[in-house]
């Protein structure tokens, strides 16, 4: 079992920093790939990126939730251009780097979303190349 990371992610890359084995890699270009993703054929399933996550992002593959109920003021993230993700968020990652993503949108608290797509969205990151050329 892997771990995946979901739409939660705002690319603060800490939990690239603590893989061990280097499986984790950060979405190019960021408006087509906003988040970082874990190649399941590498990952050792330690866990050690999902406690580092300061945005609690990543799950276990058969625990990623189809109704994820919000606390409030979690944010996610899209792809540029989706529809519904209105807002931009400018931050600084772990490292102090500026992080911008163009789609992203606040959950209200008790909002309920389902976060498995990013199963797949991993999965076609690895599969459609950019996955590996970004290593």
């Amino acid at each position: 079992m892997t771990r995946v990371i979901t739409s939660l992610c705002m690319r603060d890359g800490s939990c690239a920093t603590v893989c061990p084995v280097e499986c984790i890699v950060a979405g190019k270009p960021e408006d087509k790939w906003p988040w970082y993703y874990i190649d399941a054929d590498t990952c050792i399933d330690c866990g050690a990126c999902e406690t580092e996550c300061p945005f609690n992002a990543i799950f276990p593959e058969d625990e990623v939730p189809s109704a994820y109920k919000a606390k409030g003021g979690e944010r996610l993230s899209m792809p540029s251009g989706t529809v519904g993700f209105p807002e931009a968020f400018d931050s600084k990652n772990h490292d102090g780097d500026s992080v911008h993503l163009e789609a992203t949108r606040v959950l209200a608290t008790g909002e309920v979303v389902d976060l498995t797509p990013a199963i797949t969205t991993n999965a076609d990151f690895f599969k459609s190349g950019p996955g590996y050329n970004a290593k």
